[in-house]
């Protein structure tokens, strides 16, 4: 299986050396990516505790809502991609 480079994947997968961040990618479309300012860069200038918590809410809204309004394996990966950067706003903290 060919491995996927920072240019060439949507998914966030590995490549040789380097790992994407959630920021990095967008599930489901382009729009957010298009802009200047993400939201995600917005939310990132909030204190930790905050960040957390809209980070948890944003996992627990896709997760709830599967399949009432998207493909539920879209809604899934986009509350996996939100627990990604929960994870990752956790990690910031070691």
């Amino acid at each position: 299986m060919k491995k996927a480079t920072a240019s060439s994947t949507r998914r966030g997968s590995r490549t040789q050396n380097t790992k994407l961040t959630a920021r990095d990618r967008q599930v489901a479309g382009t729009h957010y990516k298009a802009m200047g300012v993400q939201p995600w860069d917005l939310i990132d200038t909030w204190p930790l505790e905050q960040r957390i918590g809209y980070y948890r809410g944003g996992a627990i809204k896709y997760i709830m809502r599967m399949g009432s309004k998207d493909e539920s394996k879209q809604e899934i990966a986009k509350g996996i991609h939100y627990l990604e950067k929960l994870l990752e706003t956790l990690e910031e903290q070691v």
